[in-house]
């Protein structure tokens, strides 16, 4: 048998969520034939044949995590094929002596974690009740997941409905706010923007980007990337800004380079391009890395100021809310005019409070340049 194992997907992704197989066991396949679609934290990719061959076995179900390097596909060598050897006897009987080696809850790997061992009493029951052992903290010898354990996660259900493992986007989303509350220390400034003059259909997310650019080039600091285990830190000569999309499968980051160096035209065309590649689910993988500052423009939706998420290694992070009309004051009279809220996010450990201050006030007064 020859196995293909999960390929590195680019950019260090360390695992994938099998979304579709496009094939079974027992197909024969060309060589580049597409043979599952994966999710990652960043987009889903479609991974083809390695080889033409039969396939004997498939790892893993659709929703399985695979991490970099685990098997997904077996396939029949030459000599079994010319042999006659039936395809996928040899694999079942591997894949059931796998199972006799783990226990549930023993090892780290998702795909030797779906093969562990419990009971066939308990796996029966667990099938019949719906239950997803994944989802089961075992309280047996090593972590094993006894019957007591699944009749008990059954009753749960039951009571309050069955949990749902979180997948791609989401779960890594997951991951990244937990690491991130762990490692940063973040301070927010808020403050609000007389936008009254702006004339009518400016294209508000260009004026933030504008913005963005001309404070990171007065406060080069917040445009930096931090790294809080070595405490070194890594200032940027482009500015490459993340923006925040919302979609159905959870917050995707897009990144627009050399924003700097980019006319409003070219980075409006950019920007449609990588929101429309996200909602497509075709982005590559390399265009949600390597962020240097982050924009999440929530006022689209709601709210008026928030305190958005540092992911490390960045500094910082700008919000803008909701525009509304408001009473200011000019010249010692009362009027009504235009206000856009905007949050700063940083991290006290790297940036000094005057140092993002200072960067909130170029921000503020290149949005209030006529």
């Amino acid at each position: 048998m020859k196995y293909f194992k999960l390929p590195d997907l680019g950019e260090g992704l360390p695992e994938a969520d099998i979304l579709e197989w496009h094939v079974k066991e027992g197909d024969h396949v060309d060589e580049d034939q597409l043979l599952v679609s994966v999710e990652t934290a960043k987009a889903v990719i479609d991974v083809p044949s390695p080889q033409t061959g039969i396939i004997a076995h498939l790892f893993g179900a659709e929703g399985d995590t695979v991490h970099t390097g685990e098997p997904l596909v077996e396939f029949v060598t030459d000599e079994e094929e010319d042999s006659g050897t039936v395809v996928g006897s040899l694999s079942k009987a591997d894949t059931t002596s796998q199972e006799d080696d783990f226990m549930i809850g023993a090892s780290p790997s998702s795909l030797a974690h779906r093969q562990q061992r419990t009971s066939s009493a308990g796996r029966a029951l667990a099938n019949r009740l719906d239950i997803d052992l994944d989802t089961i903290k075992g309280t047996g010898q090593q972590g094993s997941i006894s019957v007591s354990d699944i009749e008990q996660a059954a009753r749960y259900n039951r009571q309050f409905g069955a949990p749902e493992r979180l997948k791609g986007v989401r779960k890594h989303m997951a991951i990244n706010m937990s690491q991130a509350h762990a490692q940063i220390v973040p301070v927010s400034l808020f403050e609000d923007v007389n936008i009254s003059h702006w004339p009518p259909k400016t294209d508000i997310t260009m004026r933030l980007i504008q913005a963005i650019t001309a404070a990171c080039q007065s406060v080069p600091i917040i445009n930096s990337w931090f790294d809080g285990q070595q405490l070194t830190l890594r200032p940027h000569k482009h500015i490459d800004l993340g923006v925040a999309v919302d979609t159905e499968k959870g917050l995707f980051v897009p990144v627009l380079r050399n924003i700097a160096a980019r006319s409003d035209a070219e980075l409006r065309e950019g920007l449609n391009q990588l929101r429309s590649d996200v909602a497509a689910r075709t982005i590559p993988a390399a265009e949600l890395k390597g962020a240097t500052i982050t924009l999440s423009n929530f006022g689209t939706m709601a709210g008026r100021y928030a305190t958005p998420v540092v992911v490390p290694p960045q500094v910082a992070i700008i919000g803008a809310g909701v525009i509304r009309e408001a009473a200011l004051v000019e010249k010692g009279k009362i009027v009504i005019g235009k206000v856009l809220p905007i949050s700063l996010t940083f991290d006290h450990r790297v940036a000094t409070g005057g140092e993002a201050a200072r960067f909130l006030q170029i921000f503020i007064s290149s949005l209030e340049d006529k």
